[in-house]
């Protein structure tokens, strides 16, 4: 995986506001809705987002600048021998091996001399193996199937629950390293990262979303479409909308596992104005005189 520093186009003194800055660039620029089927675009977010998540992190980019973990947020290997894990449970003593070669290695050392019976009775749990898998934001929310493919050239199907969250490791039973001597194979734990998404922000089962209105949709009212996690939606805007209004469409959030309720989508407005002059609108407001005065920085200036 490519260095993150240069993935983010930043230098490794970077501070976390120019990190962030960077991937809000990047973001803006290769996000997938912006660029449907164009798949090196979408390959170029999902590395910035993945660069953005370690070193967005102070102790993982710690650990990232010391060679500790790689690009990936994976361990890198290290030399371990058998004194390390004398104080271990059985089972966890063959994670110090790199592979099951090494462990039929030491096993074939450690059973010299006791005959050939104690090695071909010596059955062992295979090793459990990490992953980190960055995923689109719409992808937890609403629930999917990716594959990794593993070091081995195994192909593991990673079924996404609708409503995972950030962080979430998820165990596929007996998915690891192959057990010895008819052992059952290990577990592999995948760790899913959320990647951020451009509009929609997450708080608990809730989305939240800000939506751009014209000043004619803000102040006349008028029905527009919405985005969701679940597609567009067409909704009401009142008269007389403001910046800040917050509307709400029911159970368009994220699903929860326990209960099956769906949380809800807030959607706060924000009033735009014309992007090109408007000479029309600009000779109204010379004239118009509101009913009421109004000063909207009163409070900030008292």
């Amino acid at each position: 995986m490519k260095d993150p520093y240069e993935t983010l186009g930043v230098k490794r003194t970077a501070t976390e506001k120019e990190i962030k800055e960077a991937f809000k660039k990047l973001a803006r620029k290769f996000h997938p809705d912006l660029h449907p089927g164009d798949k090196e675009a979408e390959g170029k977010f999902k590395d910035a987002a993945g660069a953005h998540d370690l070193l967005k992190d102070k102790e993982k980019r710690r650990r990232f600048d010391a060679g500790e973990i790689d690009a990936s947020g994976a361990e890198r290997p290290r030399e371990r021998f058998y004194r390390d894990f004398a104080d271990s449970p059985p089972h966890a003593a063959q994670d110090g091996f790199a592979n099951n070669e090494e462990l039929e290695e030491f096993l074939a050392r450690a059973f010299a001399g006791e005959g050939p019976r104690a090695q071909r009775t010596f059955r062992a749990r295979g090793q459990d193996v990490s992953y980190v898998l960055p995923v689109g934001f719409l992808d937890v929310a609403n629930g999917a199937t990716r594959t990794i493919t593993l070091p081995d050239g195994r192909a593991l199907k990673v079924t996404i629950p609708e409503g995972a969250e950030d962080r979430q490791t998820l165990r596929l039973k007996e998915q690891g390293m192959p057990g010895f001597g008819g052992g059952p194979a290990g577990d592999a734990y995948v760790e899913l990262h959320v990647e951020p998404h451009p509009y929609f922000r997450r708080k608990d089962g809730n989305i939240h979303v800000e939506v751009p209105v014209t000043l004619k949709e803000a102040v006349l009212g008028a029905r527009i479409k919405v985005p969701t996690i679940g597609g567009p939606v067409t909704m009401t805007i009142p008269e007389g909308s403001n910046s800040g209004t917050t509307l709400r469409v029911r159970d368009r959030g994220i699903r929860n596992r326990k209960s099956g309720q769906r949380g809800h989508q807030f959607i706060s407005l924000k009033v735009v104005l014309p992007a090109a002059e408007d000479p029309a609108l600009a000779a109204f407001l010379k004239t118009w005189q509101p009913k009421t005065e109004q000063d909207p920085r009163k409070e900030m200036l008292s």
